[in-house]
């Protein structure tokens, strides 16, 4: 029995996991030499931004700066690419969730998120933001990276408790050619520093105090900064009020209240110089606590409360790939908007069962399929014909199976 997808340059792609406004991400599977498999994820900009220049440099600066990454608590790109218009990354794939999605599962089964915990994935955050803050080129200049997105969005626990930091995608480096523009604000609002809320240069202090208010958030369970509008958050963040996180709860001990706050506070001269001063506080802290948690107990805590998404998750990798059995196929539920189908010009040519191309609509009793009630004629040019002539042949699939496979993906997700 053998797996298979929807080949994509070098990849099979399996499944469509997320959308975003800027790019879909698939999982997918890299092929090579005696059976070498890896399961990795595809990053694709959307299809409608492909053809904007300014976005298609966002997104390749993002690859070639995460590129240079490599720790443990960063997720890892693999490779950068372009097919036809689609440029895409490959990277790293973590099977798990980010904390935008941890913490809300926990307080839906009634299960408070252990403060202890809050910690050990802060400190981990911390080791990748130290990396990432002091890492230099090959001639040892410094790159200058502020990652300056870090959101509970943008942090990845995987369910075996590893923690990565992901989405670089608005990080500045020195070396970049397409600098953000003075005063331009990027980043989600409510975890900004001040400086960044003010359109300020930045540097890697702006990531410690936008750490200190994810952690903030994790630990008290309020948002630090909150309004009705964005003009409102941005004032609150600028007027730099913030409530000591025993305010909102009795029990946050002492020590781990003026850890966040120094990381809080508004001038960047007071706030922690490093992350990694940051991260020895807080390890001094939970190496003093009566429980010091493992990956192993963070990873046994998030299967406790996610065992029915990891149950969903198996059975969707199962029934996202095609199954080969005694050289007979399946069709795949393939979930992933692949190819996108657009207005095609040329001569009428319609398909038959065969895979031949014909002036006229056909039929063929023998191998048509029972469930079809319709026959689509569609206009292809020679070049699109052999194209997909040769995509079925590589995929060992009639050219009528073929187009059926990718009509019915694209219905879906209409």
């Amino acid at each position: 029995m053998s797996q298979r997808g929807i080949r994509f340059g070098k990849y099979v792609l399996l499944n469509r996991i997320a959308v975003g406004g800027m790019a879909e991400i698939f999982l997918a599977r890299q092929e090579g030499l005696e059976g070498f498999e890896k399961t990795i994820c595809i990053k694709r900009i959307r299809p409608h931004l492909s053809s904007q220049p300014n976005f298609v440099r966002m997104f390749l600066n993002e690859a070639k700066l995460a590129a240079q990454l490599n720790h443990p608590n960063i997720v890892q790109i693999y490779d950068l690419g372009r097919i036809n218009d689609s440029y895409f990354i490959a990277m790293e794939y973590i099977s798990g969730r980010d904390m935008s999605r941890i913490i809300p599962k926990a307080e839906k089964a009634d299960i408070p998120f252990p403060m202890i915990y809050a910690l050990k994935i802060g400190s981990n955050c911390c080791e990748g933001m130290y990396y990432a803050h002091t890492k230099t080129d090959a001639y040892g200049n410094p790159l200058n990276i502020v990652h300056r997105d870090l959101t509970p969005e943008n942090v990845l626990v995987g369910f075996n408790g590893t923690v990565k930091i992901v989405d670089f995608g608005i990080a500045k480096a020195s070396t970049q050619l397409g600098q953000t523009r003075a005063g331009e604000i990027k980043g989600k609002l409510s975890y900004m520093s001040p400086e960044q809320a003010m359109g300020h240069q930045l540097d890697h202090r702006s990531d410690i105090f936008s750490l200190g208010a994810v952690m903030y958030e994790w630990i008290t369970g309020y948002r630090l900064f909150t309004g009705e509008n964005e003009m409102a958050i941005l004032k609150s963040i600028i007027d730099g009020k913030i409530y000591p996180p025993s305010y909102f709860k009795e029990d946050v001990p002492e020590q781990v209240e003026r850890i966040l706050m120094k990381a809080l506070s508004k001038d960047r001269e007071e706030r922690y110089q490093s992350a990694w001063e940051l991260q020895f506080d807080i390890d001094t802290f939970v190496a003093s606590n009566d429980f010091t948690p493992s990956n192993i107990h963070l990873a046994n805590f998030l299967k406790q409360i996610f065992s029915d998404e990891i149950e969903q998750e198996k059975d969707l990798l199962v029934r996202s790939v095609e199954v080969e059995v005694s050289g007979k196929q399946t069709a795949s539920v393939m979930e992933a908007d692949i190819l996108e189908l657009e207005d095609i010009g040329g001569r009428p040519v319609t398909v038959e069962a065969d895979g031949s191309p014909s002036r006229r609509a056909a039929t063929n009793p023998q191998r048509k399929s029972s469930h079809l009630t319709e026959r689509l004629t569609v206009a292809l040019t020679e070049s699109e014909l052999t194209s997909l002539q040769k995509s079925a042949s590589s995929n060992r699939l009639e050219v009528e199976e073929l187009v059926r496979e990718l009509v019915r993906d694209h219905i879906k997700w209409q």
